[in-house]
Order: C-alpha cells, then structure tokens, then sequence
C-alpha cells in the first residue's frame, strides 16, 4: 500500500494519509502514528523521500569507448604541447535590488530586501586548463552557438605554440565544428576545430567533465547569492575573478 501511488491530489504518502488509507481499507480498525513509524522503519520505508532520479545508459561499444576515453586524458602528464583543457557553460539569472541592502556591520550580516527585479539571463563559457591552473570565464547575453565560437578561439589563440588541444567538451547540438565555419566561415572555422583534439563526455555523464568543478568554483567564489542586475557588471566581475585565479594559477 505504501508503495503504490498516494491518493489524487497528494504527492506523497504521509504517516496519517498511510493510517487513513489502511483504516478505509479494513486492515486496522485505528492506527497510531508511532505504530505507522515503526512499521516503516522495519519494513526499510521511507515514502517522502518521494523519488531519486537516476539513468541507466546503454552500455554500448561507443558508450564504454568514451567513458574510458576522459579518465585517460586526465591521467596524461602536464604537457604544452598538447594541453588539456576542459569546457562548459553555466546559465546565469540576472537580477537588482528594489531598495538598497542594508551593509554589514559587527554582529549582523547585509541584508537584503526580500523584493528583487529579474533583469534577464546570461550566460557563462568555463573552461580550465587543470593541471597547469589557466582558466577562461567568457560572459556572453546567452548560450549560442556564435558565443561558443567566440570561446573557442580565444581558447585556442591562448595556446599559438600547442600542437594541438586536448579538448573535454559534453553533447550540446552547438558543441560542434558547424558553430564555427557559421560563425567565422568555412575557412578560419575549419582551421580553428583542427588545432582541437575533442573528447565528448558520453550522454547522461557530463559529470566527467572537469569544466562542472571549474563552474562550481567560479559559482560560489564569484557569484555567491549576490545579485547581480546588468551584463556588464557580470562581465567586470567574471573578468575580476578570472584575473585572480590565473594570476596564482589555481589547480
């Protein structure tokens, strides 16, 4: 009973929801919370947890040939010629204060008001050379294929005496040559996707990126909960913590 769906209109099954349900159905004439508790807890039930979301992929040959294919890239020594750089990118709400935080003072934290005005989105490039402690935090207005372009060749123009780029990217439609030969033309956009060696993460495991530390990192150190209302001021301030983390080479 516990198990199946709860009743229209709810979620989940709750201890007295369970204790309803069981009497209408005659299993019990009355049922106590604690005796609903600790039958829950010797049958190992817990139904608001509600649900744990997970994928199962399909273990094909090209499945395991990727996922075996990152782990050892990263393994690879640190090496100029061929550097290793991982890339993602991170969307980013925009919003401004209706009326001035108060500051922080001894003893009380700022506080902002409750009230706030959305201002839009944005979007962030990231991407890290991790071995070696080189970053890249590209604001853009959105996710888009132009944008990626634009990336890619500041990526590639930060590594003129590389041999190639060892580039860890996941599966977006617009992680691909075809954003840069539309964007920069059939001949400057095939001659920049061949200084990349690409590596795609496989589907459901982007996780294998190591970009997702890098956009963790730029999240709380950078952005944090303060609000932020104009792309500009994204910008000076992506370029601010961008500036810092290079300049001591964080790993």
């Amino acid at each position: 009973m516990v198990c199946s769906d709860p009743p229209e209109g709810r979620a989940r099954r709750t201890i007295r929801l369970i204790g309803e349900e069981a009497i209408r159905r005659k299993l019990v004439p009355r049922a106590g919370r604690e005796t609903i508790r600790i039958l829950l807890q010797s049958h190992d039930l817990q139904p608001w947890r509600e649900k744990k979301m997970w994928c199962v992929a399909d273990l094909t040959d090209e499945y395991l040939t990727k996922m075996e294919d990152v782990p050892e890239v990263y393994e690879r020594p640190c090496n100029p010629a061929e550097p290793v750089v991982c890339f993602d990118e991170k969307p980013i709400s925009l919003h401004k204060d209706v009326r001035p935080a108060r500051p922080m003072a001894p003893g009380k934290p700022r506080r902002p008001d409750n009230e706030y005005e959305r201002c839009g989105t944005a979007n962030a490039f990231c991407a890290v050379e991790p071995k070696a402690g080189k970053h890249f935090t590209l604001v853009t207005p959105n996710r888009s294929a132009p944008g990626f372009a634009r990336a890619i060749e500041t990526i590639v123009e930060s590594y003129p005496d590389a041999a190639t780029i060892q580039l860890v990217l996941d599966n977006p439609n617009i992680h691909g040559p075809k954003s840069l030969t539309d964007y920069f033309g059939p001949e400057k956009g095939k001659l920049l996707w061949s200084r990349l060696t690409v590596h795609y993460t496989p589907r459901h495991y982007s996780w294998l990126n190591q970009a997702e530390i890098e956009i963790s990192l730029f999240a709380r150190q950078c952005l944090a909960r303060r609000r932020i209302p104009t792309l500009a001021m994204l910008q000076r301030e992506a370029a601010a913590w961008n500036g810092k983390v290079n300049a001591e080479a964080k790993r």
